[in-house]
């Protein structure tokens, strides 16, 4: 079977790996063409363009992109035309992808889509488009099952969180060897965790690094993106107490203490590791401002949506500053507040639901491609 994954970001490219994992184990003649990223890439398949090159965060920056995005879609539909797949796959990314399901739609190719647009926070309308164009949903937080089935009468499949499957199968690692590959010393650390984009990455260093001072018993590591050169990071290493790694973020979690994290899905992946965590936003004024008002969300980070409750300090824009960082910082490094916050971090892993989430997903997409092609 010939299968097109469409994912724009390093959390879908993480996904992505994962789900063609078990695609080519349950249909190992699978021919695989992807827009994603170097972990999609080590899986197989062929590479169409790397999601490093699609990455525009917020609205005044679409805007400025707006040629480069709209040449992006042609080349994907031109590119789709002449694979002919059986079924795309979407992960996420809806400002392109549901423009690319529109089209597919009309050209009857089956459409599925891993990892719902989260319309529950925004652009709730475009749940006619969904209904419209995507045959096939994979949601992956359980709220978002009774939202759609309930609240807007869409069947979905809610398979579970992959982000599990993904940290369950990380191997584990000598700490000690880890601390010497990165010149790290047995001072606890504090993982910084600033987004994947550049725009925000300048935006959120300068607020998680004004702190350390404040902190001289702990160092504290940067955790680079991989869409992004270790070059672009050096302005940013101007004490001993800073240090970087790349491509280790996994590892890095594994043995912090405490973690300051940009708002997006390594808000999860902190509390999944069970590190207490200070989620910082702070975008471009003019995005933030319009966001502001067509957000419906109480909360930013998916550790309290899925809690629907104030688990984890949330510092957004005028509140994302150097004295409210520190505070909230000196707060989680409290024992008490600790222990109270992994205990708030167990459940939310139990809501979202046990392992398996790639291989259900692969096993409900095969099962479908392969039953239509019987109709044929």
């Amino acid at each position: 079977m010939k299968y097109y994954i469409i994912a724009g970001e390093a959390s879908g490219d993480l996904h992505g790996a994962n789900l063609m994992k078990n695609i080519f184990k349950l249909d190992p003649q699978a021919d695989i063409r992807f827009w994603g990223g170097d972990l999609m890439q080590n899986v197989g398949g062929t590479l169409v363009k790397h999601y490093k090159d699609l990455a525009f965060m917020g609205f005044a920056e679409v805007i400025m992109n707006l040629k480069t995005i709209l040449n992006n879609i042609k080349l994907c539909k031109k590119d789709i035309s002449d694979f002919n797949p059986d079924a795309i796959i979407f992960i996420d990314y809806p400002g392109f992808n549901m423009r690319i399901a529109k089209w597919a739609k009309l050209k009857g190719i089956a459409t599925h889509y891993y990892i719902s647009p989260q319309i529950w926070a925004w652009k709730e309308g475009r749940i006619k488009a969904i209904k419209n164009d995507v045959d096939h949903m994979y949601v992956i937080l359980p709220f978002e099952k009774d939202f759609y089935e309930n609240k807007h009468q869409y069947p979905v499949h809610f398979v579970g969180h992959p982000l599990i499957d993904a940290i369950d199968q990380k191997n584990e690692i000598n700490e000690q060897e880890f601390r010497k590959e990165f010149n790290l010393d047995q001072r606890p650390i504090v993982a910084l965790l600033p987004g994947s984009r550049k725009q925000e990455i300048e935006k959120m260093l300068s607020v998680m690094l004004s702190v350390i001072q404040d902190f001289p018993d702990y160092q504290f590591v940067i955790a680079g993106a991989p869409s992004q050169d270790k070059e672009f990071y050096e302005k940013f290493i101007t004490s001993e107490q800073v240090h970087f790694i790349t491509n280790r973020t996994y590892d890095l979690l594994s043995i912090s203490h405490a973690a300051l994290v940009t708002s997006g899905t390594a808000t999860l992946e902190t509390a999944l590791f069970k590190v207490p965590e200070v989620v910082l936003y702070k975008g471009n004024e003019i995005s933030y401002q319009i966001a502001k008002r067509v957000l419906t969300l109480k909360y930013i980070s998916l550790v309290n949506l899925i809690m629907d409750e104030t688990v984890v300090t949330e510092l957004i824009q005028n509140d994302c500053n150097t004295k409210r960082v520190t505070e909230e910082l000196n707060k989680i490094l409290d024992e008490n507040h600790r222990k109270t916050l992994i205990n708030k971090y167990n459940l939310v892993e139990e809501k979202l639901g046990g392992k398996g989430a790639s291989l259900k997903t692969a096993e409900f997409i095969t099962k479908s491609v392969a039953q239509s092609k019987k109709k044929e």
